[in-house]
């Protein structure tokens, strides 16, 4: 029995292996195939395959994939299988395709899935068995697709954790049904789309208990009205899109407004008229918690000629309203808004921007009595206009001012126009055109932050208020910043022309500073020393010239790295051209261009001594010597060559040392010259041609001479002119192939008293036979025989 059990163990063990080997290579095999299909997964495991052309999911997708984005793709079915594996799924983008169908059970593994897109694609039809097993589900948009409703049953039930809803479409989706919220009792947003919703079933959206913001996309105000009814126990925030009020009685229709716990209302591309507007109001003021209102690009058909009074409730506490980009057709006709005067004495926040305010009339300026904050920019206002605007009473307690992008360009009766608000502490008059500034000006007494940039000033003066804490005169004609503002802590001066940073005893109480985008070219340790208080340095985008000093301090200097903003990505080398480009904090100086002072220095002093090695060894070996040498030979070289058989003057040229001259002139010359037949000899004292250079004259005589006689003594080795004689006698030797020398050796020569620059003569002893003069007188006249023996080899004709 146990034998048998073995092998069934064995076998069981085996099927075990080979399982777990084909689960982890069919996995691997799959992940192969993702990535080659979605080659841009992230660390966080989030593949990216949108607008890859795909026309299914990839079957590559494994269990490790938390992120998946199949959008802008041709995807037409979803299939039961695609996402087998994507049990860690947490967000699934499948928008922007042609989705027209979804299998029952393709999303029954993504229990993790928490944010669904499946908006703008082609379904007919929704499922609420897509939706069943997506417990975790918080973010799902449907939005953009071809069904009319939402359903026979409720589609959300099983969404409990469901906190962002997007549905609905403008060309198709028809009606709201009571049972298609159900089960969702919070949602954080809900969007509907519904240009050509006709039916909304009362009491549809009464299920969801609290709606943080609702966006109704409708253009029935019928529909709008039921569903609004709904939602006056729930919404908080009520956008209201795409949809028009022409008439008082349309108005009339959001009612239900005054009795709801709304305490926002966004208006986005709606129209209104006179006749409705003044009734919005009026149902606005009566929402006890109502605080804020909202108008962008939106339209208003009317001149503001409102001839109904709003009656403010005490209870109303309507605080902020922002207005962008309404559209008033006939702006220059408008009037001075009477009807709205008692609406404005809470508010605490306005925003009027883009809107072509070219005038706000005293009287409703004044009525601001709790405003705090005020946004005029991007529109038509002018000096004279703002000065009427700000009148006396006008905007008491306002704290913030911006009229940024106006048409403004005194910056002298701007500031006398607002002087008088002593509560103005934040003002914004960026982006106008004031160009010169005079050198004195009146502005409110307690202005901390001032904004003057892009307004084309060349410079700073006196008439900024001393009382500045913070001061932006970025994008301005700026070349230095020399003014005294004691309580500065920050300044903003990008994008103008400084060359180097301010002068800190102007501002020492600066903190930070901006001055990024101008001519910049370097700052020391001691500039930014200067600036004791500083935190925060940005000085980025300059053409630094990245010299030594430079480098070393801003390279090694402690804690740079804390103080520059944008470090080091924004700081790059302008110059010199072998770190240009390169960060600072990377660039690298040569020695050379670091130290060239000392470096010139150092070549300088090793060229003098290499030129005084060079003198002191052309002493030692005769350099000059050699050099004169060569010359002469080169000159002699370039001379033509006489014929072999051609006519002599002399029999010989005499070389002698003048201090052997007593021997040769008193005993060879009487000897030779007396001789029967003579001998010529050719003598430098008597026949060297007078005003003639030296060596041409050597030259001359050795080559009209047969023969040249050498007179060998201590005294020879010792002259120059022998040297160069023996030398133009050695060429003669060897370049016309002659037996041309005689040696006479007058005296014993040790060989190594012979300099080394005689090597010829060396050669030519050791080569040649020579003459040596006897002291014995019985044997002279044997010398005087061999003389002319030698010499008779020619005889002169």
């Amino acid at each position: 029995m146990l034998n048998q059990r073995k092998p069934n163990t064995m076998n069981k063990q085996i099927w075990r292996v080979w399982i777990f080997y084909t689960v982890i290579t069919a996995n691997r095999s799959e992940e192969k195939d993702m990535t080659q299909v979605c080659p841009s997964c992230d660390a966080t495991h989030f593949c990216d395959c949108s607008s890859m052309n795909l026309s299914t999911i990839p079957s590559g997708l494994t269990i490790d994939v938390t992120g998946l984005n199949q959008s802008y793709n041709n995807i037409e079915h979803v299939r039961e299988t695609d996402l087998k594996l994507g049990v860690n799924l947490r967000v699934l983008l499948l928008q922007s395709n042609q989705i027209r169908a979804i299998d029952k059970e393709s999303f029954i593994f993504l229990g993790k899935l928490e944010h669904l897109d499946l908006s703008n694609n082609k379904l007919t039809h929704l499922s609420p068995i897509w939706f069943r097993h997506l417990f975790s589900l918080q973010h799902l948009n449907i939005q953009g697709n071809l069904y009319t409703t939402l359903g026979e049953n409720p589609l959300f039930s099983n969404l409990k954790n469901l906190r962002y809803l997007h549905l609905g479409n403008n060309n198709s989706f028809s009606a709201i049904r009571k049972q298609d919220f159900d089960g969702i009792t919070v949602l954080e947003q809900l969007a509907i789309d519904g240009q050509r919703l006709r039916q909304y079933e009362s009491g549809s959206l009464t299920t969801v208990n609290s709606i943080n913001h609702i966006i109704i996309n409708i253009n029935d105000v019928q529909v709008l009205s039921g569903m609004l009814e709904d939602l006056i126990n729930s919404a908080i925030c009520v956008e209201l899109r795409n949809i028009a009020f022409n008439t008082a009685s349309e108005s009339l229709l959001l009612e239900p407004m005054s009795r709801s716990v709304m305490e926002k209302l966004v208006l986005k591309n709606v129209l209104f008229t006179d006749a409705s507007v003044i009734r919005v109001l009026n149902i606005l003021r009566r929402a006890k918690q109502f605080l804020e209102l909202e108008v962008d690009d939106s339209v208003l058909r009317g001149t503001g000629k409102w001839y109904e009074q709003i009656e403010v409730n005490r209870e109303s506490v309507f605080e902020v309203i922002t207005v962008q980009r309404l559209a008033i057709g006939e702006f220059y006709l408008f009037s001075d808004l009477t009807g709205v005067e008692n609406l404005l004495g809470n508010i605490t926040k306005a925003t009027v921007v883009n809107t072509n305010v070219f005038l706000v009339p005293c009287s409703i300026s004044s009525r601001f009595n709790s405003l705090l904050y005020l946004d005029l920019s991007e529109n038509l206002l002018a000096d004279p206009s703002l000065k009427h605007s700000s009148c006396t009473g006008a905007w008491p307690l306002l704290q913030t001012f911006n009229l940024s992008q106006n048409s403004l360009n005194d910056l002298k009766m701007t500031g006398q126009s607002l002087s008088h608000l002593h509560h103005l502490t934040h003002l914004d008059i960026s982006r106008n055109n004031f160009g010169e500034i005079p050198e004195s000006c009146q502005w409110p007494e307690n202005l901390k932050y001032l904004n003057i940039s892009g307004t084309q000033i060349p410079k700073v003066t006196t008439c900024i208020p001393q009382t500045l804490e913070v001061l932006d005169v970025s994008s301005n004609n700026l070349n230095d910043f020399r003014l005294k503002l004691p309580r500065l802590k920050e300044l903003y001066i990008a994008k103008n022309k400084l060359k180097t940073l301010p002068d800190a005893p102007f501002i020492l109480n600066l903190v930070a500073l901006r001055i990024s985008r101008n001519k910049l070219t370097s700052f020391s340790k001691e500039e930014l020393g200067s600036f004791r208080k500083m935190e925060t340095l940005d000085a980025g985008d300059n053409n630094f010239i990245c010299s030594c000093e430079f480098l070393s301090f801003i390279q090694y200097q402690e804690g740079i790295a804390d103080v520059l903003a944008n470090w080091p990505e924004n700081y790059i080398c302008d110059s010199p051209s072998s770190v240009r480009g390169q960060q600072v904090k990377a660039a690298r100086l040569s020695l050379f261009e670091c130290h060239r002072t000392l470096t010139v220095s150092l070549i300088c002093i090793l060229v003098v001594l290499v030129i005084l090695l060079i003198v002191i060894l052309g002493y030692k070996l005769h350099v000059i010597w050699y050099m004169k040498m060569t010359w002469a030979w080169l000159q002699a070289k370039r001379k033509p060559k006489k014929p072999h058989n051609q006519d002599f003057c002399y029999h010989a040229f005499v070389s002698y040392s003048e201090r052997d001259s007593e021997w040769v002139e008193n005993l060879m010359v009487q000897e030779l010259e007396n001789a029967i037949p003579p001998f010529k000899l050719c003598l430098h004292k008597r026949d060297f041609v007078p005003g003639k250079w030296i060596v041409d004259n050597i030259i001359d005589s050795i080559e009209r001479s047969h023969k040249t006689l050498f007179v060998l003594s201590e005294h020879f080795v010792q002259s120059e002119w022998c040297k160069y004689e023996l030398e133009f006698s050695h060429f003669r030797l060897f370049d016309e192939n002659n037996d041309s020398a005689i040696l006479i050796l007058l005296e014993p020569i040790q060989e190594k008293t012979i300099p080394k620059r005689f090597c010829k003569l060396r050669k030519i002893m050791n080569t040649k036979t020579y003459l040596e003069w006897p002291l014995d007188e019985n044997q002279q006249q044997m010398f005087w025989n061999n003389l002319k023996t030698a010499l008779k080899s020619y005889d002169v004709i």
